[in-house]
């Protein structure tokens, strides 16, 4: 398995990262590759749900799959996810972090992504190497994204 983990800290309390990480509208505004979900229970997330997101790989449109499996408020939020081909666990951890120097509230988010070493594609496998890659880019770029879209939509 590849395992990887990052963290960053956003200039916002864990209440407005919680409603960026939970809110399907929210969602669609700050992952640039999802279109928004189909059909979301207005309870979600909750474990055992499995929630559609209509979402795009580049320029190649597609049905992500997201099965919370752990959901503690404000803290965690922990699902299974398929996107095409690729099958992942991810786990996001929000905890509170030191205020900035004006006093505001910031929290340091955390996302961690274990894939399988190997991604099966027409004629082979995607070898551990672009598999990193892949979940490298993946991991960066949410937790920018997010970062970026808390701190512009207080």
């Amino acid at each position: 398995m590849i395992t990887v983990a990052m963290s960053t800290v956003i200039r916002a309390d864990r209440t407005r990262v919680w409603r960026a990480l939970t809110l399907p509208a929210e969602v669609a505004g700050w992952d640039e590759s999802v279109i928004g979900a189909v059909d979301p229970p207005p309870d979600y997330p909750q474990p055992g749900q499995h929630v559609r997101w209509r979402a795009r790989l580049g320029e190649v449109p597609l049905i992500l799959h997201d099965r919370p499996l752990e959901v503690v408020p404000e803290a965690k939020l922990r699902a299974k996810i398929e996107l095409g081909l690729f099958r992942f666990d991810e786990t996001y951890t929000l905890a509170p972090a030191p205020p900035d120097e004006a006093g505001a509230p910031r929290t340091r988010l955390s996302m961690r992504l274990v894939a399988a070493n190997s991604l099966p594609v027409v004629g082979g496998l995607l070898e551990p190497t672009a598999v990193t890659k892949l979940a490298t880019g993946l991991v960066d770029g949410a937790l920018r994204s997010l970062r970026a879209w808390c701190e512009s939509h207080p």
